[in-house]
């Protein structure tokens, strides 16, 4: 079951059974969504084990060695979600069986090793394969075009309906909380994703009186650096002016903007924030909306946020 309730149906590749193992693969279809991924075999492998679910990196996916992820150094490079998808699902699987909740899933993914050296996972201090990502289990099937064609129909439809007020957030996560925090309705939120550019460029023509942009922080440090493709293959954040923009030379050093938020703390997200107001201003303020920024935390709590 998926977070939000979705349970999908896949066609398996591959189906392997033995005494107290079971394997199964799929094909991962990532419809015309920039996946390096797309056409993968992934493959997991879940046998008896001991003290609880235990997750272990196969074959082509690779080993958290730095910090500053959201999984601990050492773990295989699984994200929380799609670990407590799987983790959930354990005990009610072996209660149906009468068997004990305790398994080791290992995951794998054939050629993944050398499918990761296309990515930023090296650079990130994952190593040896792929990651297992995600939020909500579901690929939005768009090209970039289509992807920043919708977000104009939801200024389009915003305008339509007399909102004043429009938010376009990097992910589930920073939509949630933003949304909460200014209690807009579900046409006020604009599907921004990485296209902050792409949102940008067609509000300077067909304005509205306040946008709120949200995100972690990582993104808004490229916004705050002036980048408006936040994707992380087309743009990078720079630690040495993030370690200007801190005060401090610790910065400098850190892996992900993660990890320099928890070296220099909530005075770095406000500084970011901060800064990426201004660069938002200054690039996009000739319509005389007002801006504002949010950042949040991969719970989804608020670490920083300016006034407009």
């Amino acid at each position: 079951t998926l977070p939000k309730g979705e349970t999908p149906v896949f066609p398996l590749a591959l189906s392997e059974a033995g005494t107290g193992w079971a394997r199964v693969g799929i094909t991962k279809d990532a419809g015309d969504d920039p996946d390096v991924t797309h056409g993968a075999l992934i493959v997991v492998t879940v046998s008896a084990s001991v003290g609880g679910v235990v997750f272990r990196a196969g074959d082509g996916v690779g080993m958290v060695t730095k910090a500053g992820l959201p999984i601990a150094v050492g773990e295989p490079a699984v994200n929380p979600v799609p670990r407590q998808m799987m983790t959930d699902v354990v005990p009610e699987v072996a209660k149906t069986f009468g068997q004990s909740p305790d398994v080791t899933i290992e995951i794998s993914i054939p050629g993944g090793q050398d499918l990761a050296l296309k990515t930023w996972n090296p650079r990130l201090g994952i190593a040896g394969g792929l990651s297992i990502l995600g939020t909500t289990g579901v690929v939005r099937p768009f090209s970039c075009a289509a992807w920043i064609a919708s977000i104009h129909r939801g200024i389009d439809v915003a305008r339509a309906n007399g909102l004043a007020h429009v938010a376009g957030c990097t992910g589930a996560t920073s939509e949630k909380s933003v949304q909460a925090l200014y209690g807009l309705p579900d046409h006020a939120m604009l599907d921004m994703g990485d296209f902050a550019g792409g949102m940008l460029k067609y509000l300077v023509k067909h304005p509205l009186a306040r946008v709120t942009i949200g995100g972690g922080i990582g993104k808004i440090t490229k916004l705050a650096q002036g980048a408006v493709d936040l994707h992380s293959g087309r743009s990078q954040v720079d630690f040495n002016r993030l370690a200007k923009l801190a005060g401090d030379d610790r910065v400098a050093t850190a892996n992900t903007a993660l990890e320099a938020y928890q070296i220099a703390g909530p005075p770095l997200a406000q500084a970011v924030a901060d800064a990426a107001l201004a660069q938002v201003g200054k690039r996009f303020g000739q319509a005389g909306m007002l801006f504002d920024i949010v950042i949040i935390d991969r719970a989804g709590a608020i670490i920083a946020r300016t006034n407009g």
